[in-house]
């Protein structure tokens, strides 16, 4: 039985006193409007109206209940309302997420933007590697994020890709510090601070491959990703680490450490944002248009071509 439609019946037949127009307000006939409450009264155990040939009166149980069916029709009303702001993304809850490389002042230009865009939506920003926002797509755990190339994207749909150019932190004594751009080959000798190969294996792959192709290959890979703990190998350790300029200058002057620009620009993050086939709303396109811009206007990325298709070897034949 469909309660809201019996119940929709019930109070029509208290207000109106009477079948036929209860009948007429509802837009359905008289034998079955009678025939619902009559199942509506059976449902609940109780006399709703007593009925004679020519009147329609509400017993005393009906009256009880009246103002509660009132109640459960109006917040039916406001769930479907609900529903159907959430189906067309102007309401309800967006789970997103950002890799932990995006500088502050592009998370708080993001922010701003899609509140204007989307107030009615509760943005659930979360910071995610892009092996945990693949996961957790894939699982229905996340609505969107945004996520490095290259990896796997099957199963997504993609908006643009965005080149965000990276550069090299190097200790500010180091004999590289004092050139304005860095070939790949001058970082010879030094460890490299990466990110741990589990947060993006195929990007992390990828870059190894560009600098030994160039001309580096490090002493040893050392795995940080906070920028504190990133400082410290810096400084400690001999190494050096390769970052966006947005990034290092988002985290204020540091006297030990410098950024510079690398030779030819062989590396560079590549972004897209990214969410299940078939599952954007305008929500979602709305935070795919937030991020592109708070990007553009605080990173200074330009667009890219669309991302090679990956063909991910087994984990075995990684030399890192």
């Amino acid at each position: 039985m469909d309660l809201m439609k019996h119940l929709e019946c019930f109070v029509a037949v208290a207000e109106e006193s009477h079948f036929g127009r209860a009948a007429e307000r509802l837009g359905m006939a008289q034998p079955p409007l009678s025939q619902r409450i009559q199942r509506l009264e059976r449902h609940l155990g109780v006399r709703l109206f007593e009925r004679t040939s020519r009147h329609v009166t509400i017993t005393k149980a009906g009256t009880l209940l009246l103002d509660e069916a009132r109640e459960l029709l109006a917040r039916s009303e406001a769930l479907l309302a609900t529903a159907r702001r959430v189906r067309d993304g102007e309401s309800g809850l967006l789970r997103a997420a950002l890799p932990p490389d995006i500088a502050g002042e592009t998370v708080a230009a993001l922010l701003a933007d899609f509140r204007q865009r989307h107030a009615g939506v509760e943005l659930e920003l979360r910071e995610l590697t892009t092996a945990q926002q693949l996961d957790q797509l894939a699982a229905h755990d996340l609505d969107v994020g945004l996520i490095h190339h290259p990896c796997d994207v099957a199963g997504l749909e993609l908006g643009p890709v965005l080149r965000r150019e990276v550069g090299v932190l190097l200790p500010r004594g180091a004999p590289a510090a004092t050139l304005d751009e860095v070939p790949l080959t001058a970082l010879t000798g030094y460890d490299l601070v990466l990110f741990h190969r589990t947060a993006a294996p195929a990007l992390h792959d990828d870059l190894l491959t560009t600098c030994a192709r160039d001309g580096y290959t490090p002493t040893a890979v050392r795995h940080g990703q906070g920028a504190s703990f990133v400082r410290g190998l810096l400084l400690s350790s001999h190494a050096v680490a390769f970052s966006p300029q947005d990034t290092h200058t988002s985290q204020g002057a540091d006297p030990d450490i410098v950024w510079r620009p690398l030779a030819g620009a062989p590396l560079a993050w590549r972004h897209s944002v990214a969410w299940p086939k078939g599952r954007g709303d305008a929500a979602v396109a709305s935070f795919a248009q937030a991020v592109t811009d708070a990007l553009r206007s605080t990173a200074a990325v330009t667009s890219d071509t669309p991302p090679r298709p990956l063909h991910l070897r087994p984990t075995a034949e990684y030399w890192l």
